[in-house]
Formats: C-alpha cells, structure tokens, sequence
C-alpha cells in the first residue's frame, strides 16, 4: 500500500505529465494553425474576391459558439448563406435556397471552415476536437457537454467525418427533430468516445483522415 507521500508525489507526476503533454499540443496546434494561414493565404483572398464577386455582400460570417468550460466565443467562417439566413434557421439541408452559389462550393468543400484557423491561434479552438455548438443544443445535452467541454472544441474529429455530409442526411422536413434526436446525439457518443482516448499520433491520424476526405 502506497503512503500518503508517495502518492502525492504521483499525482503530482501525473499532472506534471498532462501539463506538458497539453503545452506541447497547443504548440503545435498554434504553428499548424500560423503556417496553415500562411499558406493558405493565396487561396483565403481568392475566396474573398469570389464571395464579393457572387453578391456583394461580407466575406466572414461569425457566430457565437460555447468553448471550453462552457465560455462563449465567436466562431469565423467564410459566408456561405445569404445575409441574415440564420433568422430562418440555424440549420442547413441539401438544396437549402439560403445558399449561395459560391456557399455551395465552399460547403462542398469545407472551405468555408478555414477561418477557424485564427479561433485556434487565439486559444478558443483546437485542430482536433469536438465541434463547437450554439447554445440552444448544449443546454438540451449539458452532461454531455460538461465532458466535451473540460477541453477546447476542435475544427475536425471522428464525428466530423462521420458526418460529413451531414447536410445530405438532414431532411428539409423534419431538420431540427432530425438533429436533435439523432445526429447531435450520434455525434456526441462518436466525441465523448474519441476524447477518451485520444494521443498525440492519433489526432495526427484525424488530420489526414481529413485531407484525404477532402482531397477525395
């Protein structure tokens, strides 16, 4: 039986571990993240010039989004709707008219999530991890989240290429029973699941899993 001593020593071990285990992902979340918008500089600016060219109006849409600790924060993309589509909805189907035609190229692609790029660099996102939600579907699934968001959500993981194509599932019909009683859930079994047991080489393993997904 180990002594009151020793197992301080290891817990202190084990949170001295998972400090620096934590320190060196958000070093490389932050160098992926600058070198990915260096990069893809040329194409941020091609995508700008084509939002405005498609109809005129702003090139970023925001939204507010719940991050760690249940901390909100406003998440970027590239507009793919027309302006003011959220008043009719936050979710989106396949054909939605809301759409623009650049927005379906951008969705096609998941181009539009590339801003997200500065959410990391500024500490509220990661690469890997749970996708961020609106407020109105973490308080119906708030045990859940209380788990998810112990950490910062993430621009990609298992249930992001699960459901990828997510708007193609979502009937125009039923769409928010739809989401809410089966693909939210799914998804979060999918996050919770992958969150348990993740490392270092298995969220490199999300990452190309993602490149390959959109390059195919």
């Amino acid at each position: 039986m180990l002594s009151a001593s020793k197992e301080h020593e290891l817990i202190k071990d084990s949170r001295s571990g998972a400090a620096q285990t934590d320190a060196f992902q958000r070093a490389f979340d932050v160098t992926s993240a600058a070198a990915g918008l260096l990069l893809l500089s040329p194409l941020f600016g091609a995508i700008a010039v084509a939002i405005k060219l498609d109809d005129g109006g702003p090139v970023l849409y925001a939204q507010e989004r719940v991050g760690k600790g249940f901390q909100h924060f406003r998440v970027y993309k590239f507009r793919s709707m027309v302006t003011g589509a959220d008043r009719h909805g936050l979710l989106t189907a396949s054909g939605d008219i809301r759409l623009t035609r650049m927005g379906r190229i951008l969705r096609r692609y998941k181009l539009d999530e590339l801003p997200q790029l500065f959410n990391v660099l500024r500490g509220e996102m990661q690469l890997v991890g749970a996708r961020p939600e609106v407020e109105r579907y973490v308080q119906m699934f708030r045990p859940q989240y209380a788990e998810i968001l112990l950490d910062r959500p993430g621009i990609t993981d298992p249930a992001s290429l699960a459901y990828r194509r997510e708007d193609q599932i979502l009937s125009a019909y039923k769409i928010e029973q739809q989401y809410a009683e089966e693909i939210l859930p799914a998804k979060l079994r999918l996050s919770r699941d992958y969150q348990k047991r993740r490392t270092f080489m298995s969220d490199i393993g999300i990452l190309l899993r993602t490149a390959f997904a959109l390059i195919k």
